[in-house]
């Protein structure tokens, strides 16, 4: 066994110990000198390039091109959008000087007093303010709407209580701005993009999700209406991975954003936000992996097949090298990301264990009997599952084996979550199946003070209204009040 599964907590001893162990032993990241910011490892970047080009060509398909916005935003720019400002004013890092200077005390370097900001700058909680009080330049005219730009950036939320991806003071994201000539557009596209998040996560990410829409009190700052794909974890929690948010007129009317209409008629724009970030790697590490490590759907594994050769002498190494070259050539040319790692300085043993830590979704090895007998051992990650296949048929085989592996990892984890929710009615119903975790369908009075009263009581969040759900009348399960459908709770990250 390698070293780094020696010191991997079980799940059922600690889920979440369990979780910081393989984050820091799969070498996806690490804590930096930065308190609450961490540094991604080359690694675990490769994980979320391939998540950020999927993401890059899926949003492009829909006519959304990539800019970029400024870092730091004016104070008072946040100042103009009240409910905004205030949902955000926590967790804001200000910027108030320009220059520093030597101690003339011998102290090292300080900050300039002569060298403070007219007016401060917020290193970017999010973008709407920068880009509506950009927009305002470029929209005169209904012809020049729709626009549908997205920015791939990082954002500061101060946020000290940290955990690797799920929650960090820096992260990185994309965020998406549209803005509309009409109500009913951008209503269509901030639908659009949550149904195509829950594509990429269920497609890609093998991670089932709950599209639903998000209570009064859940919503985005300064939205009207803020949809949600909703993930449960292994362990029952859920995981917010991706919003989409409808926010109507409120930023145009706060930057003054209008445009003239058809009618010939001035008009506010119409807007819509929607972003995922690199909290979706928490999501991808604790939907699907391990007590032997992570693992990957191939749709995002940066190495989908890995090829380890065994040999006792330099002849055996050259002969296994000479056959599975053209291997790799035409499982690359079928767009397969390979790996031969013929490197001496390891052992096998210890290769196979370091590629299962590091959730590698097919692994070959080939001896110099494998060429007499013209096989190959065949190991799948999901289940830990060794085969003997033919050396000849090899390359044809693989591609069907990778859908299949991306297949059965999210039916796994679809079977998982439908065995962990159900529906209740009472309130004894509800405390008892909180405690074991899972999703609960539950009846609610549409009041924030309940919702906020079962927050308080159970630790329990409302995660969305689900979308395409019938109404079904009832009692609200802590006030008795009417309830016209069910709600889905959890606990979560």
């Amino acid at each position: 066994m390698a070293v780094e599964l020696q010191h991997l907590t079980k799940r059922s001893e600690n889920y979440s110990q369990w979780y910081n162990d393989l984050v820091l032993k799969a070498d996806l990241a690490e804590q930096s000198a930065v308190r609450g910011c961490m540094v991604i490892k080359p690694y675990g970047y490769a994980i979320w390039e391939k998540m950020q080009h999927q993401l890059d060509k899926m949003f492009k398909e829909t006519g959304v091109q990539n800019a970029y916005f400024p870092l730091l935003i004016p104070k008072s720019f946040l100042s103009r959008e009240a409910e905004h400002v205030e949902g955000f004013a926590k967790e804001c890092a200000v910027v108030t000087h320009h220059r520093l200077m030597n101690d003339p005390n011998g102290g090292g370097v300080v900050v300039d007093p002569e060298a403070r900001l007219e007016e401060e700058l917020i290193i970017r909680p999010t973008s709407e303010t920068i880009i509506w009080n950009t927009y305002k330049n470029w929209i005169t005219s209904y012809r020049d709407l729709p626009i549908l730009v997205n920015q791939w950036a990082n954002v500061m939320r101060w946020e000290m209580r940290t955990r690797l991806f799920l929650r960090t003071a820096e992260f990185l994201w994309q965020e998406g701005h549209c803005a509309h000539a009409t109500a009913e557009e951008s209503e269509a596209r901030t639908v659009e993009m949550i149904n195509l998040y829950a594509d990429f996560a269920e497609k890609y990410m093998a991670m089932p999700v709950i599209k639903g829409v998000k209570t009064a009190n859940e919503r985005f700052a300064g939205a009207v209406n803020t949809y949600t794909i909703e993930a449960m974890m292994q362990d029952g929690k859920a995981l917010q991975s991706g919003t989409s948010h409808n926010l109507g007129q409120n930023f145009a009317k706060a930057f003054d954003v209008t445009f003239v209409n058809k009618d010939n008629k001035p008009e506010y724009v119409w807007a819509n936000s929607w972003g995922v970030s690199t909290r979706l790697m928490g999501a991808l590490i604790m939907t699907h992996s391990d007590d032997n490590g992570l693992v990957l759907p191939p749709n995002l594994a940066p190495i989908q097949v890995v090829i380890v050769p065994i040999y006792k002498n330099e002849e055996q190494r050259n002969a296994v090298t000479e056959k599975v070259h053209p291997i790799v050539n035409a499982l690359r040319a079928k767009g397969i990301s390979v790996k031969y790692d013929d490197a001496d300085n390891r052992r096998p043993g210890f290769k196979f264990a370091d590629y299962e830590l590091k959730g590698v979704p097919v692994r070959l090895a080939i001896g110099a009997r494998d060429l007499e007998n013209g096989t190959v051992e065949v190991m799948r990650r999901d289940t830990l599952q060794k085969e003997i296949d033919q050396l000849d048929t090899i390359v044809d085989r693989i591609p069907a084996l990778l859908e299949e592996i991306q297949e059965n990892i999210f039916q796994k984890a679809l079977k998982q979550r439908e065995e962990m929710t159900v529906k209740v009615d009472t309130w004894e119903e509800f405390t008892q199946a909180i405690e074991k975790g899972g999703f609960i369908l539950a009846p609610w009075d549409g009041t924030t003070e309940t919702e906020e009263r079962i927050k308080e009581l159970t630790k329990a969040t409302i995660r969305c209204i689900p979308l395409g759900q019938p109404d079904e009348p009832g009692v609200d399960m802590l006030t008795g009040k009417p309830s016209p459908r069910r709600v889905l709770f959890a606990r979560s990250y």
